[in-house]
């Protein structure tokens, strides 16, 4: 069994190859793949395979999926080319007669009003024509999203955004790389759906309390119209594009888009997703040298 892992050399994907090593998986039926393998030069030398890899180049793309019998495609983050690039990566492992491809989609990507969600939605439609076998992993929000701002948050003594009073059902990054892992090595998989998203939920308002709690320092969550939010993102040196992302994915928030209950991601895992709190605490703990 040959396993690929696109995007290896990111954060996710690295926690992926990891999450497959401590499941036993040998090293070199595992193929990490990424644009600078400088990065996973360490993997290499654990005896995990590593090959270089463009979204935009088709070609290296099916050099890395040869022999591959499942690949795990996490999304790009070239936000606007994404379709083209995971269409690439689709037909390569099309070509090489993958047994089966899970896509790290995002929550609830057939309902939710998301900017940020369109070219999930358009990926999941390139899956559905492919005739290739594939599994949605459809991610909720990072943990780090919010924990690797605590800085930020704790220079200005306040966590900004527009999201309301929404629940957000966030997870760490290496509980969702538990659960691809998961699907990667079990069978049957071939059309199945899972919502992943943390057990329990939280409002900004609560993340700011939980970050008051941890540090000592007085936090407060101000919501702001979307309008203004981008305004201070863009100002904080974000694209504007991005930026107006960002905040639009708030207004989902806000919504409910990003409030996830299926229990698909502990019940992968076996086990209760990082609450939280834990991930602030261990944020907070990092910071002060604890």
């Amino acid at each position: 069994m040959t396993l690929v892992i696109t995007g290896a050399t990111g954060k996710l994907g690295r926690l992926v190859v990891e999450a497959l090593l401590d499941h036993d998986v040998p090293a070199e039926q595992i193929v990490a793949t990424g644009r600078d393998l400088t990065k996973i030069a360490d993997l290499a030398g654990r005896g995990v395979q590593v090959r270089a890899i463009d979204y935009n180049d088709p070609d290296s793309l099916r050099q890395a999926f040869k022999g591959a019998e499942k690949v795990l495609l996490i999304s790009g983050n070239e936000v606007g080319q994404r379709v083209e690039q995971h269409q690439n990566a689709i037909n390569a492992a099309k070509e090489a007669r993958v047994a089966l491809i899970a896509y790290t989609s995002v929550a609830k990507a057939d309902s939710t009003g998301m900017q940020l969600a369109a070219e999930h939605q358009a990926t999941e439609e390139a899956l559905q024509a492919s005739g290739v076998p594939f599994t949605l992993l459809r991610n909720g929000w990072y943990l780090e999203n919010y924990t690797e701002q605590l800085p930020v948050h704790l220079q200005h003594s306040t966590v900004l955004g527009s999201a309301g009073n929404g629940k957000i059902s966030a997870a760490i990054r290496a509980d969702y790389a538990h659960a691809a892992a998961v699907v990667l090595l079990q069978d049957g998989q071939a059309g199945k759906v899972y919502e992943l998203g943390g057990d329990e939920p939280f409002t900004l308002s609560e993340l700011a309390e939980e970050i008051t709690e941890a540090t000592g320092q007085p936090v407060k969550y101000q919501d702001l119209p979307s309008a203004d939010y981008a305004r201070v993102l863009v100002d904080a040196g974000v694209p504007e594009q991005y930026a107006a992302i960002l905040a639009d994915s708030d207004l989902g928030i806000a919504r409910g888009d990003l409030l996830v209950t299926s229990g698909d991601l502990s019940a992968l895992i076996g086990r209760p997703t990082t609450p939280m709190r834990q991930a602030v605490q261990a944020a907070a703990g990092t910071l002060s040298g604890r």
